[in-house]
């Protein structure tokens, strides 16, 4: 079933009564009801919003990915629930005990993905992706001849203008490129969550102070779903550069994209799910190969 997305970009008041979230607007006084297993992600952004204690302990029982912006409104932290899965220790072994070729044909079978589907995006904006797509053919176990960094050097410029850099403090898209990012890191870290993987652990990305590395390892293919996303805000006029509350909420709509993954069209929120369930299948020896979704 898809969850639904919640954006609080108001004062509001949460609390619960009989497993439902109740939302209270403190400035018009409205009060309306949702049943928190409908929830899948929530987003607070307002500085006056307050919750109970239960409010938060009922959405990390239901594996709700709950988002907190900081004080320039961009999503700065999450909270995920530690225990999400029936055999999670036995899951979380076999991850640990994973050996490093299985983790650099992970990663190959990854950035395979990822460049096909920015090479399919380039297609679909007729930009021609033909240079991507004999990329995406020839990546190697580990990506160690550096193929992603030099379809990125391809694809970017491509898809905006020439001069483009695309940086984190990098001028417009970026701020909207930047904010569906975090979005889908977030949804990625759910997911792991849910088919009870450690988000800390990643196959590529490793750093001391990251306990996200494998959702921004596994976000990777993912994230021209989000570039597609932003191209249609600017098409359609609206601010990539200073983020309002229609710009945030047309990214948010990324999570409910329907995409194409195997012989099934999914949401996207319910495709990383089966993403990140093919991924424990690959750690406990029962499969080999990451389902990953095909641009359409």
């Amino acid at each position: 079933m898809l969850k639904r997305t919640l954006f609080f970009g108001n004062p509001f008041h949460l609390s619960t009564r009989y497993k439902q979230l109740v939302m209270t607007d403190k400035e018009a006084g409205e009060e309306k009801t949702v049943p928190v297993e409908d929830i899948g992600f929530i987003v607070f952004e307002h500085p006056q919003i307050t919750f109970t204690q239960s409010v938060i302990q009922l959405l990390a029982e239901n594996n709700t990915a709950v988002v907190f912006c900081d004080d320039k409104h961009h999503p700065n932290s999450m909270l995920l629930h530690l225990d999400t899965h029936t055999i999670q220790a036995e899951l979380f072994r076999h991850q640990v005990a994973a050996s490093e070729p299985l983790k650099k044909q992970l990663w190959q079978q990854t950035i395979k993905a990822k460049i096909k589907n920015q090479a399919l995006h380039l297609d679909l904006q007729q930009r021609d992706g033909q240079a991507l797509h004999y990329m995406a053919g020839k990546v190697k176990s580990g990506d160690n001849t550096g193929l992603e960094a030099q379809a990125a050097r391809k694809y970017w410029p491509r898809l905006f203008v020439a001069n483009f850099t695309r940086d984190r403090y990098g001028a417009a898209p970026n701020p909207a490129l930047n904010y569906g990012y975090a979005i889908l890191r977030a949804a990625v870290a759910r997911a792991l969550a849910g088919s009870g993987l450690l988000a800390t652990l990643g196959i590529h990305h490793h750093n001391r102070y990251n306990a996200f590395a494998l959702a921004d390892d596994i976000m990777e293919p993912y994230r021209p779903y989000v570039d597609m996303a932003v191209m249609d805000m600017m098409e359609e006029g609206l601010d990539v550069a200073d983020l309002g509350k229609p710009e945030k909420a047309f990214l948010l709509t990324i999570l409910t994209l329907d995409v194409q993954i195997g012989r099934n069209k999914r949401p996207l929120m319910v495709a990383l799910s089966y993403t990140t369930a093919s991924l424990a299948r690959c750690f406990s020896g029962d499969g080999k190969k990451i389902l990953y979704p095909l641009l359409q």
